[in-house]
């Protein structure tokens, strides 16, 4: 069993080298990279490659681990037995399984997304280490014990938003997605758009890396907006001339919005153009 990429997802050598590390070690694999940089699409790309279904578990500041395995509804089962309802003898009735357990009761091997630890309680990595370390936990409203029938494989990703609990990293497979070179780009802009003209794809790429390498931008331009972009060129049929026009005197790339998120970039890009164009 090894991932090698799909025609979806243009993986690297080192990408692939860490996923498969991951799935032969059976430890989780976490991912970080700055955001855009397709890390949730990994997960779902391992699991239609791999042939497994995908239990994705989207990670919020208000999420506790404990959802992660289960919740015990006790207000669900106040009202009913104020409404003398039978099910209430049954405590595992108001018992809400959590993606892990979902995980783990599967007939077949999954992959278990966990997406953007980082934006959770710093203490919420450390709550998962036994149960993704043993793959089990102990649910106490019933006494009983669920156990993974089959390891799932897990994915973890990360913004980098804050730093995870070194016990935390230890159990982990760790690899770091670098903002990908000019040539990997190309080929993930040929993935997505496979008939587009050449000269479109290399224009394109010169203005988003030459966007990108501006000193001071508060927030560089991802694959995924540069992807959006190329959409967008392509339904409003501008052609490769227009990018391949475009110098310094220009204020803005076209269509900017899909690329530049927010004022100050945009006033400091109006800025150095209007100082090129002065020294022009």
């Amino acid at each position: 069993m090894k991932f090698t990429g799909t025609d979806k997802y243009v993986a690297t050598d080192d990408l692939q080298m860490a996923v498969n590390a991951a799935i032969a070690l059976q430890r989780p694999l976490l991912i970080k990279g700055e955001p855009g940089t397709g890390k949730t699409l990994l997960a779902e790309e391992m699991a239609s490659a791999l042939g497994m279904r995908l239990i994705p578990w989207h990670i919020k500041s208000t999420t506790k681990a404990q959802q992660g395995l289960y919740e015990y509804d006790a207000v669900s089962r106040l009202r009913d037995s104020q409404l003398g309802d039978e099910k209430v003898k049954d405590i595992s009735n108001y018992i809400v399984k959590g993606k892990l357990w979902e995980a783990f009761e599967a007939d077949e091997q999954v992959v278990l997304l966990i997406d953007e630890i980082d934006k959770a309680d710093i203490e919420f990595p450390n709550d998962l280490l036994l149960e993704l370390d043993r793959m089990e936990f102990f649910v106490y409203e019933t006494q009983q014990y669920i156990k993974a029938r089959q390891r799932p494989i897990v994915v973890i990703t990360s913004n980098n938003e804050k730093e995870l609990p070194d016990a935390f990293l230890r159990r982990c497979f760790f690899h770091y997605i670098s903002f990908p070179d000019h040539d990997t780009m190309k080929d993930i802009v040929d993935v997505h758009f496979p008939n587009l003209q050449q000269e479109i794809v290399r224009d394109a790429l010169e203005v988003f890396f030459d966007v990108r390498k501006v000193p001071g931008l508060k927030k560089k331009p991802s694959t995924s907006e540069l992807i959006d972009w190329l959409k967008l060129l392509m339904a409003d049929e501008l052609t490769a001339k227009l990018l391949h026009e475009k110098d310094s005197s220009s204020a803005l790339p076209p269509l900017y919005g899909a690329l530049v998120k927010n004022e100050q970039d945009v006033h400091l890009l109006q800025k150095l153009a209007f100082m090129a164009r002065r020294r022009g």
